[in-house]
This record gives C-alpha cells, structure tokens and sequence, in this order.
C-alpha cells in the first residue's frame, strides 16, 4: 500500500469511529498531508534534475584554461611564420579564426546550452551550434 492510500483508509476509520462532527477536520488534516506529501515528490524530483546536472557540467574552467593556452600558443607560433613569410594579410586571419573557435566553445557550452540538456531533450530555439 502507498502512504497515501494508507492515509485515506485511516481518515475514512476515523470518520467512522468519531462522527460527523469531525469530518472537517479529519479532510484538512488528510489534505495537509497529502500537500506533505506532492512537496517531498516534487523537492525529489527537483534533486534527481541537480544530480543530472551535476553529471553533465558545462565546461570547466580547466578546459577555458585549456583552450586559451592552445589558442595563444598557435597563434603566436603561426603569427610568427606568416610575419617571417612575410604574409600579414594572414595573421589577421589566423586571429579572427581563433577568435571564432574560442567564442563557438563559450556560446555551446554556457548553461542551459547544449550541454547541460538531460538525454532525450531537444535544444532550445536557436540554442546550440551543435545538432544532436
């Protein structure tokens, strides 16, 4: 048996036992419980959703630090060889485009983005680069 049916039964015998004079006192003590009750599934719930989470975090700050240091390090090794080739149209190509790579990684993995979706749910309304 569930508490809740439990619950019932044991307001039903009391209403048996005590009369109608206790009636409504006997339904508000039933349906504060049962309020109890969906309060404790829904905090559960709400739980279960935080653990998820906590399974699939967004990126760490070990991972920016990460791209930033192979970010700085290519393009100051690639600015270099297009100065000595003397080709500074493409350091700042070689710039923007790590630019783009740095900014695409921030955008997909803020909160809320692509990474922080529980299996099964869809992206949100222009919300990630990626199609899963």
């Amino acid at each position: 048996m569930t508490a809740s049916g439990d619950e019932l039964r044991a307001a039903y015998q009391a209403r048996k036992d005590l009369g109608p004079e206790y009636e409504d006192a006997l339904i508000e003590s039933f349906l504060q419980k049962m309020d109890q009750e969906v309060d404790r599934r829904v905090e559960d719930r709400l739980a279960q959703q935080r653990q998820v989470r906590e399974v699939q975090p967004v990126a760490g700050s070990g991972q920016r630090l990460a791209l930033a240091i192979v970010s700085l390090t290519l393009g100051v090794v690639a600015s270099v060889a297009a100065l000595g080739a003397e080709a500074k149209g493409a350091v700042l190509a070689i710039w923007i485009g790590i630019a783009v790579v740095n900014v695409a990684f921030m955008l997909g993995n803020r909160p809320g983005g692509a990474s922080m979706r529980s299996p099964g749910t869809p992206p949100s309304a222009g919300g990630s680069w990626t199609n899963q």
